[in-house]
């Protein structure tokens, strides 16, 4: 499947007070919890977004991406949970002991291609154009870019391109797990960081003896908003829990 960005039919050279950005992209989509929306500027993602979120392992990113795709739902959004990692059995055990009740679309496609077009469906269904659609993928570094049938070191970056391509066309929403090696580090090229628009990361708090076992949660780049806000929430059986804020502007 070729996949092609969209390229708005405006000439070079055109006075940027003529260009009219389309309404599409001014209907923010907020998650409806405050620690994700707050830290992504204050409204949640904007239409094409692609947004990467990592963490350390065992900080809770599926925890979080499943606790968000069943807010999303609540209001009305066509939201895709997309596991490569854990079978989709896995995956209801957790939503039924975290007591998620809304109900959103999963799968478990490791082809990227296959996964955008099965998306694609579902976008083209009669009552679903339009509303507002949400992919999460779950995680960058087990999916295929359908070019090679082995993966290596560049196989992360053309699957985020592949995605990248088909939000911006469709005017979607991108949110996308991404792995950290032992260093802190994202697994892939560092390219990846400078292909998406947002950079959530989740990580276990080990500093402060207060708030030791938290989870810190804060944005180190947003293209549609401000950063500066880290979220110490707790994790119990039933999700997240803000315990403190801390802003780098002082509010």
């Amino acid at each position: 499947m070729k996949l092609n960005v969209r390229r708005d039919d405006i000439d070079f050279g055109t006075n940027i007070l003529e260009v009219k950005v389309p309404k599409e992209l001014r209907n923010k989509c907020a998650t409806g919890l405050d620690y994700i929306d707050t830290t992504l500027g204050g409204h949640g993602f904007t239409p094409s977004m692609v947004t990467m979120f990592t963490g350390t392992p065992g900080a809770g990113k599926t925890t979080m991406m499943l606790i968000m795709a069943d807010s999303l739902a609540k209001q009305g959004k066509l939201v895709v949970f997309n596991t490569a990692e854990e079978s989709l059995h896995q995956v209801k055990m957790v939503v039924e002991r975290l007591g998620l009740k809304n109900g959103f679309m999963v799968g478990q496609e490791t082809h990227t291609p296959t996964l955008l077009e099965k998306c694609d469906a579902i976008r083209n269904k009669r009552g679903n154009k339009n509303k507002q659609f949400v992919l999460i993928v779950d995680s960058l570094q087990c999916m295929e870019d359908g070019q090679y049938s082995y993966i290596n070191s560049r196989t992360p970056e053309r699957v985020l391109q592949q995605i990248t391509e088909w939000a911006k066309t469709h005017y979607t929403m991108a949110m996308i797990v991404g792995q950290v090696n032992k260093g802190g580090q994202m697994s892939g090229t560092n390219k990846l960081k400078h292909m998406v628009d947002a950079m959530l990361h989740l990580d276990v708090e080990r500093k402060d003896k207060d708030l030791e076992g938290c989870r810190t949660l804060e944005a180190f780049k947003n293209r549609f908003g401000g950063c500066g806000v880290t979220f110490f929430l707790s994790l119990n059986d039933r999700g997240f829990e803000e315990v403190a804020r801390v802003s780098a502007h002082g509010v």
